[in-house]
């Protein structure tokens, strides 16, 4: 029934992609047409389809449908998912204080904040609760995540299980501040290293006052850490920037079928310190914001930049106010940095056999330069003057990712270890064996690009009848894709250990802890400290 509905409602929505998207570019005529054509079809649809409908439920696919086809920043938000967002670039609310995975039958507890609700109440990475109050989650249709949330100090109990045994808890909801600056410190060599988790409203502020009082303590050097930041507010993100870059400087611009989000934006405040050596840390999930940081410093010579290239989100979103308190959130315009590189990589113009955003190819990027004259390249996120293996997210991690085995693993890990400081963690060759197993015992299974487009090649084999004639040579081909993938294991073993390593460490210090261990044991850090201890080096790299 429900697929029956989905077929229907995207050839209904078809004509509103025109008007929501194209506005009056297109024919006012033909707009009002294809309307007239939805609302009537709409309207017999509800009033003389076999069953029952549940016109709400219709559009909400329609719309769904619709969107779908466009990239995966355009959304339609009801009443609820418009308040999230609110919460999202707030800098507080209330809840019990953690990160959460909402799944069909459960919630799942990613990481409990150190001190608040969740944590006082015992809950730990890994749980799963399958009861609110007197709610089973499974049998909850809307979003169970919402249930969590209520005024202050109101309490809730919660069914969870943890290994498979059944526990109930009661804790008391709570104002959960959310710190853009989580942690900073001044280390041993007179660095400033401090960590910028997101850039919501007091993100700039924090930043600030983070540098103001490790400068006062004797800091001669800044590690400024935006690996794993999602990004944020456009605005903080120009202001961030401006810490270390004059007033009147371009930090991005963005470009657009429409005239007026065609906007220029430059740096608009006094900086706190133009030239006190900078370096940034990206990896494959800093994005957005912190991809117009750093390409900007980069971009302005200002900072090196070093981790692995940046995830490449550079679609600019607008929300829309829409009727009944919901929202459209629509891309409107694309971000470049002040060279002209366009931070954005996957094409949603252009698509596969299967649907997927193609990426641009290496040998279709084109060079830019930087203030100094230094060549940087487009492609797609920014791409760090010094690259470590650490930072880099391969296909087969990702793939080990999204089957959650890196988290599965050190919940596994938490309950079999005792650690008692950060410091002391040592994830050993024999403990990477053990993860390997664990995969095994998973059945973890990845399809790489080679072996889709070997699909395709059997396929038009077997249409043309050449099967008999190449099977021996396409075995031959899966035996070495399949034996390459098992050695992607090894070959990637220094990016797959330092997310477990991330993992593991949180589940017993928190995010504190796994700061902690980064300021002693982290590879990207140790560089960033080896590059700012050598002036030289940290000269020569900046210059053309």
């Amino acid at each position: 029934m429900k697929k029956t509905y989905s077929k229907i409602a995207f050839l209904a929505a078809i004509p509103v992609l025109f008007f929501t998207s194209l506005g009056f570019k297109s024919d006012f005529f033909e707009i009002a047409k294809q309307l007239e054509i939805f609302t009537t079809l709409f309207k017999e649809l509800n009033m003389n389809y076999v069953d029952e409908t549940n016109p709400a439920e219709l559009m909400d696919t329609a719309i769904n449908a619709m969107l779908e086809d466009l990239d995966p920043y355009t959304h339609y938000w009801n009443e609820q998912e418009v308040q999230a967002a609110r919460i999202d670039n707030a800098s507080e609310y209330t809840g019990i204080g953690a990160t959460v995975g909402i799944k069909a039958d459960k919630i799942v507890i990613l990481e409990p904040y150190k001190d608040y609700p969740a944590d006082k109440a015992g809950l730990k990475a890994g749980d799963e609760i399958i009861k609110i109050g007197n709610i089973e989650v499974a049998n909850f249709e809307e979003d169970a995540g919402e249930l969590l949330k209520g005024a202050p100090n109101t309490k809730v109990e919660l069914s969870y299980k943890r290994r498979g045994e059944l526990k109930t808890t009661t804790l008391t909801r709570g104002a959960v501040e959310i710190k853009a600056v989580p942690y900073y410190k001044l280390l041993e060599d007179k660095t400033a290293y401090i960590v910028l988790s997101q850039f919501n409203r007091n993100a700039s502020a924090e930043t600030i006052k983070a540098l103001k009082e490790l400068k006062s303590e004797g800091a001669e050097k800044v590690i400024l850490d935006l690996r794993g930041n999602p990004g944020g507010l456009l605005s903080e993100a120009i202001n961030v920037t401006n810490i270390f870059v004059p007033e009147n400087e371009l930090i991005t611009s963005t470009k657009s079928a429409v005239e007026k989000y065609n906007q220029a934006f430059s740096t608009t405040r006094k900086p706190v310190d133009t030239e006190i050596p900078l370096v940034v840390l990206v990896n494959g999930r800093s994005a957005s914001a912190s991809e117009i940081v750093a390409g900007a410093l980069q971009d302005l010579d200002r900072a090196v930049i070093i981790g692995a290239r940046s995830f490449g989100k550079g679609l600019v979103q607008r929300p829309k106010e829409l009727t009944y308190g919901t929202q459209l959130k629509v891309t409107i315009s694309r971000y470049y940095t002040p060279s002209g590189r366009c931070i954005q990589a996957l094409d949603y113009r252009e698509r596969d056999k299967e649907g997927n955003a193609r990426r641009i190819a290496s040998k279709d990027y084109n060079e830019f330069k930087t203030r100094n004259g230094r060549n940087v390249y487009d492609g797609g996120g920014i791409l760090p003057d010094i690259k470590l293996e650490t930072s880099e997210f391969s296909d087969i991690t990702n793939a080990i990712l999204q089957e959650n085995a890196i988290f599965d693993f050190a919940t596994q890990y938490y309950y079999s270890h005792e650690l008692k400081t950060p410091e002391a963690f040592d994830f050993t060759d024999e403990d990477y064996s053990n993860f390997l197993k664990y995969l095994e015992t998973r059945n973890f299974e990845f399809k790489t690009s080679t072996e889709k487009a070997m699909e395709e090649v059997v396929t038009a084999a077997e249409e043309e009848g050449y099967q008999q004639e190449l099977s021996g040579e396409i075995k031959n081909i899966q035996k070495r894709i399949s034996d390459a993938k098992k050695q992607a294991l090894i070959t990637k073993k220094s990016e797959i250990r330092s997310l477990l390593s991330e993992e593991i460490i949180k589940r017993y210090f928190y995010k504190e802890g796994l700061y902690e261990y980064y300021v002693k044991k982290n590879p990207e850090i140790i560089k960033a400290k080896e590059i700012l201890n050598d002036q030289q080096a940290y000269k020569k790299i900046l210059k053309a």
